[in-house]
């Protein structure tokens, strides 16, 4: 705590905000969940010893919910062998031993989910267990439209830039605006992938999700990006490959949601390096599962192996019995054309998937030069550092109440300008804190039917506005 800014953090005792509906109404669903999908997995258990542990961590979710619904304090983590352990009670202790109506909500929501490890941890036959796992997988079967739709549009880009087709007749001016046009399409798909937070939308239907993803969508939320630093990162981007042209340029995703959102970043990761934009990509995974649908290493297996068999992927029943038309031959190509780019490309060491424990630590970004000062220092070696989604955001800015005109540079502290990291921030606004708005933009929002009026920020709840928020570190 000694790092972070004076800012007050947001709490869940403030009625007004994202974090009191959070800690009352999201958080038991989420915990609710986690119990169904345990009771359906134990129920399928023929080890009689596994069954009982297994009944045993059920137990331990219960009082969990229980302890959430009736306002008990947070207790102490039980030990479970890693070296965050301390971290986390330390800081409960420094905190006061709040109760869940009445803490900081970053440090609560955290807190929340290391819990939920120490019950697969300590056990003898869960150990890594994902209890959202289940729920990431189906997500992203229902997610089958828009990945046809951009696995048709990648594939004919992908073949146009490798026969030079792109830049025919073309003056280095139109190539350039033609690149700087499909750069910002590639990073809008990536921003609005998130629409799909499993964490947020915990009861979405097959056909909503189809409504969040796809063209026409994203083409509609255009002008609801209301900070778009997106030229700024391009105009980074060109400069390095133009003074680095033989030279290694790295750029780095901390990534957010599993499932349809990994497939953008992915798609967008392909982009970069078949364009020459970058050399090699990094993605940071969680280590453990995380805010229910956050990347973990195993979640990046699974969509490639989704992608080995498309056709068995897609067709097949789902939970409810009910069975999908089949693939085209063209549909089936263009799944498997990405799965081989991309396997070749995290064969050949160019996609590159490193895990770090400061990742699901409770506190800010602004502690990392400090706590995880090796991270910080590999990060400099980035040309750009893109922080996907709405925790990210929250992390790089304390969760902290800015007022909204806040630069960014100023927000994000250590990680901001003379930092030697290069930070770009895409985030569908998910919570109350928000930074870099023109003066007068949040109460513009505010008076806009369910905006929250005087009373609270509620337009930036609901992941329908977005930002895009740049600092060049190394400037």
């Amino acid at each position: 705590m000694e790092f972070d800014p004076k800012t007050p953090q947001f709490f869940t005792s403030d009625a007004s905000s994202f974090a009191s509906v959070s800690a009352h109404k999201r958080w038991p669903v989420i915990v609710t969940g986690a119990i169904d999908d345990l009771h359906r997995t134990v129920g399928d258990v023929t080890d009689d010893d596994k069954a009982k542990e297994g009944k045993s961590i059920i137990a331990k979710f219960t009082t969990l919910k229980y302890e959430l619904q009736h306002d008990r304090q947070l207790t102490p983590l039980d030990d479970d062998g890693e070296s965050d352990i301390a971290s986390y009670n330390k800081e409960l202790e420094q905190r006061g031993n709040p109760s869940w109506h009445n803490v900081a909500w970053l440090y609560a929501e955290c807190y929340l989910y290391r819990r939920m490890e120490t019950f697969f941890a300590l056990s003898k036959h869960w150990k890594g267990y994902d209890v959202f796992g289940r729920q990431k997988l189906s997500t992203f079967k229902s997610s089958r439209p828009a990945v046809l739709e951009l696995a048709a549009r990648y594939r004919e880009l992908a073949q146009d830039a490798a026969s030079g087709k792109q830049s025919e007749g073309k003056s280095a001016e139109e190539v350039e605006q033609a690149e700087r046009l499909l750069f910002s399409e590639m990073c809008e798909i990536c921003l609005w992938g998130n629409a799909t937070d499993l964490s947020l939308l915990t009861s979405l239907t097959y056909e909503d999700i189809q409504k969040l993803q796809g063209s026409q969508a994203r083409k509609d939320s255009q002008s609801n990006i209301i900070v778009n630093d997106l030229g700024a990162a391009f105009e980074t981007m060109q400069k390095a490959r133009r003074e680095k042209k033989d030279g290694e340029r790295r750029v780095d995703i901390v990534l957010d949601n599993s499932g349809f959102e990994l497939f953008v970043d992915l798609i967008l990761a392909g982009y970069l390096l078949s364009s020459g934009l970058a050399t090699s990509i990094v993605l940071h995974p969680k280590r453990l599962p995380w805010f229910v649908s956050d990347v973990t290493p195993k979640d990046f297996s699974d969509l490639l192996n989704s992608m080995v068999d498309p056709q068995a992927f897609y067709t097949a029943s789902d939970e409810s019995g009910k069975t999908h038309p089949p693939l085209s031959d063209k549909e089936v190509a263009d799944v498997q054309f990405l799965f081989k780019q991309w396997s070749e490309f995290h064969q050949d060491g160019k996609l590159i998937l490193r895990p770090h424990s400061f990742w699901t630590t409770q506190g800010c970004y602004w502690r990392m030069p400090h706590v995880a000062p090796e991270l910080f220092e590999d990060l400099k070696e980035s040309e750009l550092v893109l922080f996907k989604g709405d925790l990210n955001y929250r992390k790089l800015t304390n969760d902290a109440q800015w007022d909204p005109t806040t630069p960014f540079t100023t927000a994000i502290g250590p990680m901001g300008p003379k930092s030697g990291i290069r930070v770009l921030a895409f985030r569908t606004c998910k919570a109350d804190v928000v930074v870099g708005l023109p003066a007068g933009e949040d109460e513009k929002l505010r008076q806009l039917p369910d905006g929250g009026g005087n009373e609270a920020r509620k337009w930036a709840w609901s992941g329908k506005w977005a930002v895009v928020s740049f600092s060049d570190g190394k400037a």
